[in-house]
């Protein structure tokens, strides 16, 4: 998924963008409004996020026509404003979250995912996003969780992603190549241990062991499988 990042501060807009690369989205940002819109029918992002006090128009005119051209786009504020006013409007334009600076990270993540669970949902109407299972781990990517037994392990967009892609190449070595296409996307610069390390995070929370894994295999000086 790619998200549109509109924000007029220079050090928000790029932390905003690296907390959204982090979980797995492309991203394009704009500094004012007419370039977020400009931006908006160029790339046509999936998600967009959007300050409300910035130069040339503001978050909420930038709203409304976006909403003319895509009515179901998930939208999220980004303000410093805190009156209830400010909330109201920016839900009854059509935004799906608002959130306030100063923000921490975990919040930012939280509601990123909300919205990204509820834009999939509305994508199946009908509940027809399948589940996989991987060993003992059933993963559900429209909920962005797996489950295993009573447990419920929340995870990015990336990681479903990774998962996604070594279940279809069940009894493969994909390679770190593959991989960074695949969850990176192609213009990402390979790094082996950005790859290693988010695998090793991954291992914590999916593996019944992670010094043992049965999922994520790791295949010496190729990349990793799942033996399926």
């Amino acid at each position: 998924m790619k998200v549109l990042i509109a924000e007029d501060d220079d050090l928000i807009r790029e932390g905003l963008a690296e907390v959204f690369r982090s979980e797995g989205y492309q991203t394009c940002e704009a500094r004012d409004g007419q370039d977020a819109l400009a931006l908006y029918e160029r790339e046509s992002p999936d998600f967009v996020c959007l300050d409300i006090m910035m130069p040339e128009m503001n978050g909420y005119d930038v709203c409304r026509e976006i909403r003319r051209m895509k009515s179901d786009i998930p939208v999220i504020f980004i303000s410093a404003k805190s009156e209830e006013i400010d909330k109201v409007l920016g839900l009854e334009l059509g935004a799906d979250d608002f959130i306030m600076k100063p923000f921490g990270v975990r919040e930012v993540v939280a509601r990123i995912r909300a919205v990204t669970r509820r834009y999939m949902a509305s994508r199946d109407p009908k509940g027809h996003l399948k589940s996989f299972r991987m060993d003992d781990l059933e993963v559900f990517p429209g909920e962005l969780r797996a489950r295993r037994e009573d447990h419920v392990i929340e995870l990015s967009l990336r990681d479903v992603t990774i998962l996604q892609t070594l279940y279809h190449r069940k009894g493969e070595a994909v390679s770190r190549d593959v991989l960074f296409d695949e969850c990176w996307g192609q213009e990402y610069m390979p790094n082996s241990r950005t790859l290693d390390q988010h695998i090793s995070q991954l291992r914590k929370r999916i593996e019944a062991d992670p010094k043992n894994p049965q999922i994520i295999l790791t295949v010496h000086g190729v990349g990793y499988r799942y033996e399926g």
